[in-house]
């Protein structure tokens, strides 16, 4: 996990790009290095060691004239090496160099033999290629200045003042300039018609553990990030007792605003049950509301619900990254793949339902995963998602939704991943966590978080400013207090059209609160609330 920078074009200033690149110096706090071609294009990174700690130092180059800098994880990077790029001489033994190996093969098409997280860009000459994973688990920005030179970053920070028009990279999308932007991720679950797979727990099971077990690649510590939910309990589970085999403890995380928390309770429960090497951090409503301006810094949107749970998520990296630890497991994708927001329920029908987990999983990297990565990252602590894996994705989503529905089953949401894990005989979780009610981040930390936040934007907002608002932001114009003040301290960081673009709001379906914490669903009851199968 790293920071990337790359400029096509002639002409810019070293010194300049690489401040421009050290904006980006908490995603990369291990080292930092830049490379202009022969051509005069410059490639610049910031790196997080997590593989090949000694020598896999970016930009890269490969057997000739070809260079490229990466950030992410590329989980099948051994398989790649001993198999279609066997003939190959490698530099270092880092995970990222098979992309500009793989260029060199097979110039453009070689995106879908990459399983994992990652955002990259190979310059040759003056051809180059640019690409993102899937799903938009790892950043990425591309801009254009009025020189005509093309931009690629992980964050807006080294491009928004710099570019006079920038916008997100798409997922599963790579770009050059013989081709423009092409769709290289086209899975049949894109097709609502094609959830037509039978339930198979066993199947659910073996996949996920899988998908988390490629997700232990790293020659540095790792933990897990528990909240006490299914999603995150879950992945701790499974990544303990993969550790197990090899004779490693997991370490366990949870935030609350007091161990009364609903979340740290769960989580607690979870780690003992587990056996991790468990810690609880705390954070108060005052500390939150401190580091709202530097939060949305980092986050760069303005998305309530992305800022809520970003707050306590910010915290808990802090703590992590203080301890020694690079990288943590993250539950992010199941609510999405299987329906679990509270509000599914109320879906008028299955096609509607699928239509939606579809949309959601597609627009993750607008919401959850920027929150995920750019929280995380603001201490350098890298967060990988099994839920997200290429495999379980698509064998997930095309369980046929009448299977997945919440109303299905007297509305316990995802009650087929609940049922995958329910196995008396070997249990994965305490029954009271298996079972546990959806809870969202944001929410779970404590309920006074959201309530007295939305209280102090309120304070800190004029009714005549909010009657104004559509006057100072005409695009996505914020409509509630606490909106208008994220929005503000947004605009004072990236003032750009462009920037304000990058941003879509997060607005749950089928209810009449349009509120995005959980409990603004009728559905909701207190979680620490037993729900019996």
């Amino acid at each position: 996990m790293c920071g990337i920078l790359a400029i096509i074009g002639k002409g810019k200033d070293e010194q300049l790009v690489r401040e421009l690149s050290k904006r980006m110096t908490h995603r990369g706090p291990d080292e930092s290095d830049l490379h202009i071609t022969e051509n005069g294009h410059i490639l610049s990174h910031e790196r997080l060691s997590i593989i090949d700690l000694h020598s896999g130092r970016q930009p890269i180059q490969g057997t000739s004239t070809a260079w490229m800098v990466h950030n992410g994880e590329v989980y099948n990077h051994q398989a790649l090496r001993d198999g279609v790029l066997k003939g190959h001489t490698f530099r270092t033994k880092s995970d990222s160099e098979v992309i500009v190996h793989l260029y060199e093969e097979f110039k453009y098409d070689f995106c879908n033999m990459l399983d994992g997280d990652w955002a990259f860009v190979v310059v040759d000459g003056d051809d180059f290629i640019a690409g993102r994973d899937p799903m938009g688990v790892k950043p990425l920005y591309y801009g254009l200045d009025d020189r005509g030179r093309i931009y690629f970053a992980s964050e807006m920070k080294p491009i928004a003042d710099q570019c006079k028009t920038f916008s997100t990279f798409p997922p599963g999308h790579y770009y050059t300039p013989n081709t423009g932007f092409v769709k290289y991720y086209q899975p049949e679950y894109e097709d609502y018609t094609k959830a037509d797979q039978d339930l198979d727990l066993d199947l659910i099971r073996e996949t996920l553990t899988e998908a988390t077990r490629k997700r232990l690649m790293s020659d540095v510590p790792i933990g897990v990030l528990l909240s006490g939910g299914l999603d995150s309990s879950l992945t701790s589970s499974i990544a303990s007792r993969l550790l197990k085999e090899s004779g490693k403890k997991l370490h366990s995380f949870s935030i609350g605003l007091d161990a009364d928390a609903p979340d740290a309770k769960a989580a607690k429960k979870v780690a003992e049950f587990l056996g991790t090497e468990h810690h609880e951090v705390h954070f108060t409503i005052e500390q939150g509301i401190e580091i709202l301006d530097k939060l949305i810094w980092h986050l760069e949107t303005y998305d309530v619900t992305s800022i809520r749970a970003s707050t306590p998520m910010y915290f808990l990296s802090k703590a992590i990254t203080d301890m020694g630890i690079k990288v943590v497991l993250s539950g992010e994708g199941a609510d999405e793949i299987f329906g679990g927001y509270l509000y599914f329920r109320n879906a008028p029908t299955v096609e509607d339902f699928q239509k939606e987990t579809i949309e959601r999983v597609q627009k993750l990297f607008t919401a959850d995963l920027l929150r995920a990565d750019k929280s995380t990252m603001a201490h350098g602590l890298e967060a990988r998602v099994p839920f997200l894996d290429k495999a379980f994705l698509n064998m997930a989503i095309r369980i046929k939704p009448e299977e997945k529905m919440p109303k299905t089953y007297d509305g316990r949401e995802k009650y087929i991943l609940r049922k995958a894990f329910d196995t008396p005989d070997n249990p994965y979780l305490p029954d009271e966590v298996l079972w546990r009610q959806k809870e969202q981040f944001s929410d779970g930390v404590g309920y006074n978080w959201i309530d007295h936040l939305i209280e102090y934007c309120s304070s800190q907002v004029t009714d005549e400013q909010l009657a104004g608002a559509e006057a100072e932001f005409p695009y996505n114009t914020p409509t509630t207090k606490e909106a208008y003040f994220y929005r503000t301290i947004f605009h004072k960081y990236y003032p750009q059209v462009s920037a304000a673009q990058t941003v879509r709001k997060w607005i749950p379906k089928w209810q009449e609160n349009q509120d995005p914490s959980g409990r603004a669903n009728a559905a909701h009851v207190q979680a620490d609330v037993e729900i019996a199968k």
